[in-house]
């Protein structure tokens, strides 16, 4: 963690467990998140594995280091994930894993019982598997974009929003997701063991696949209309970055935010695009615009803001289908 001189001070935050957030989300920090990540070392970061328990360590280590709480005295919920496995296989593995969640409250005595969450699954495929777009080739699968990319940003956001704690009204839950890739499962287990009540969440935002911004600087989001306001704030805040959303009102896809919009809670699913190397040894570091990655990380950043000190009731509106 980089402090530029000590006449920063003042604008840095000192706050739990004597740990000092960066104001600012960089660019170096991105790439050094990422290529932690999405290294050979880490081999796709396959759940059960001891790559998967590294990457675990890796995010509690940065939570700590940012000053963010865990709840209940720990940043762990532990779940069984059944694996996936090619058609015609009978032997279901099932493996221990994670959900890695820290806590960042609120300032406003009343407010701060109501949650904001920002998500973003850790996990990836591994050597490949049935999941793979090359189920064939046995090979590391970096997941640069699928999904370093969402947990750097989430990483980058929440030790901004730690520094800053003081001008959020309500709390911030931070949540890393493991073992989306077998099924949303990490987020379907949170939904169904919540640790806080699934009432106090006004809007989960979820990063999936960040890193790959392309000329036009376009941010893809789904869910907008799922809470009032949220379309014209999240067009609104576009030009503020220096970025164009695009913001569809449900459409909210298929990552770990859906499993919060089941339970009825208004969501904002964000990415930059499609591309050849999804789930392929191909989504390596080298194809990831770090710089416009941090752009996302200053629009997600800007909105939990926005949303987090809202006056008025923040609900959810349900898509009205003919």
């Amino acid at each position: 963690m980089q402090i530029k001189t000590c006449l920063l001070t003042a604008a840095c935050s000192v706050i739990g467990f004597g740990a000092i957030a960066q104001t600012d989300v960089t660019e170096k920090e991105i790439l050094g998140h990422i290529s932690f990540l999405a290294s050979p070392k880490m081999a796709g970061r396959f759940p059960g594995t001891k790559q998967n328990k590294k990457v675990v360590n890796y995010l509690v280590k940065d939570f700590k280091k940012a000053g963010i709480k865990p709840i209940n005295d720990s940043y762990l919920q532990e779940f069984v994930a059944k694996i996936r496995v090619k058609k015609g296989v009978t032997d279901t593995p099932r493996v221990e894993t994670q959900n890695v969640i820290g806590f960042i409250e609120g300032s406003d005595p009343v407010l701060k019982n109501e949650f904001i969450v920002l998500g973003a699954h850790y996990d990836h495929l591994g050597m490949g598997g049935p999941s793979s777009k090359k189920p064939d080739t046995v090979g590391i699968h970096p997941g640069a974009d699928d999904n370093a990319s969402g947990t750097a940003a989430l990483l980058e956001i929440a030790e901004k929003l730690s520094a800053n704690r003081k001008d959020l009204k309500r709390s911030v839950l931070i949540i890393a997701f493991g073992a989306e890739e077998q099924g949303l499962l990490g987020s379907r287990y949170f939904v169904e063991h919540p640790l806080i009540p699934l009432s106090s969440i006004k809007l989960m935002l979820n990063m999936d696949m960040v890193g790959r911004m392309n000329a036009e600087k376009q941010l893809y989001m789904g869910g907008a209309a799922s809470f009032d306001g949220g379309m014209e704030l999240m067009k609104s805040l576009g030009p503020q970055v220096g970025i164009n959303p695009i913001v569809i009102p449900y459409d909210v896809g298929g990552s770990d935010h859906v499993s919060f919009y089941k339970k009825n809670i208004s969501v904002l699913g964000f990415h930059t695009g499609g591309h050849q190397q999804y789930h392929t040894p191909e989504d390596d570091i080298a194809h990831i615009n770090i710089a416009g990655e941090k752009l996302v990380c200053e629009y997600i950043y800007k909105a939990i803001v926005s949303v987090a000190n809202r006056a008025g009731v923040i609900s959810f509106v349900p898509e009205k289908k003919d």
